[in-house]
């Protein structure tokens, strides 16, 4: 077994729910984002979070408005929509119940 790539696996099935997470607390730009994951020790690079804003964005669980900057162009703000926050509330349930499965079969 690769450990590595099992790890991997479990980072990306997790990523989605981490992203909405911090966008529940309030609208943040993308770098605001990696650099938010990477403090939790989830390190994720701009080419793995973009497409995931973009699909979550086209799913409609994200809305966006740019913003200016007092650093160069306008920036992007992710926000959770109300879809987003209901969808984030279901995986809140599937999380607690996937810990409470894992936390069984690791004393069986």
């Amino acid at each position: 077994m690769n450990i590595d790539n099992a790890k991997s696996q479990m980072r990306k099935g997790m990523l989605e729910y981490c992203v909405l997470l911090l966008l529940r607390r309030q609208p943040s730009y993308a770098n605001d984002i990696i650099k938010q994951l990477k403090e939790a020790d989830l390190i994720v690079v701009e080419g793995t979070l973009y497409p995931l804003l973009t699909r979550l964005k086209n799913d409609g669980l994200l809305s966006y408005e740019w913003q200016e900057s007092l650093q160069g162009p306008p920036r992007k703000y992710y926000a959770l929509s109300n879809e987003g926050a209901a969808a984030l509330t279901a995986m809140d349930e599937t999380w607690g119940s996937l810990i409470r499965t894992v936390e069984k079969l690791k004393y069986y």
